[in-house]
């Protein structure tokens, strides 16, 4: 008689924690949960279950959210994301492919065509071996490998990075101090080349 309490008692638990965070993080948030618990969860009904636990009143409402039915183009989610390397890039075709190209374009993996292809679409240097780069992005975590030669897919750190991470906002932080640096170099030169001038001038 205690299990069903201890069930509903989880639920509470589950609905409390994701209540702050949107129908496609909530998503997220459950397919990593199901991965670390080792389960084997299909990907149509964790979305549901999240929806329907985070808002059984408007089922409606929340479920086209969910299913990620807002379409982007390959250009205007690179130029989004600004992936810096091309182990970044990799993730990120491999990312789109899986979750934002529209539905009758989506990919459960990507061969070096996809990147090519994208690499194109977003005016970035392609690679002259863009199977080189995938398995380097493969060696770095990634991606997986997938079953057909040459085609690997996004795992969950390759999906953290893109959707949590990119793009990196470092780069106006590094280049700030790179210029304080300078500046700071630049005065003590300054200081030294005016010490001198006046210890000729004494003599």
């Amino acid at each position: 008689m205690t299990k069903p309490a201890d069930d509903l008692e989880a639920i509470r638990i589950v609905i409390q924690a994701l209540e702050p965070f949107d129908s496609k993080d909530r998503e997220r948030i459950i397919r990593w949960a199901a991965e670390k618990l080792g389960m084997s969860s299909s990907p149509t009904l964790a979305p549901a279950s999240a929806s329907t636990l985070a808002a059984p009143q408007h089922p409606a409402a929340v479920l086209p959210a969910a299913a990620g039915s807002v379409s982007k183009d390959i250009r205007s989610f690179v130029m989004t994301k600004k992936p810096k390397s091309d182990n970044q890039m990799a993730a990120v075709v491999a990312y789109f492919y899986h979750f934002e190209a529209p539905p009758a374009e989506r990919k459960d993996s990507i061969g070096k065509e996809e990147l090519m292809d994208a690499c194109r679409k977003a005016d970035r240097k392609r690679s002259p071996r863009p199977e080189q780069v995938l398995v380097n992005t493969y060696h770095a975590g990634l991606l997986d490998k997938a079953g057909s030669a040459g085609q690997y897919r996004l795992n969950s750190v390759g999906e953290n990075l893109v959707a949590m991470v990119l793009p990196e906002q470092i780069t106006t932080d590094a280049t700030s101090s790179r210029k304080s640096k300078g500046k700071r170099a630049t005065r003590r030169v300054t200081k030294k080349i005016k010490g001198r001038s006046i210890s000729s001038k004494a003599k």
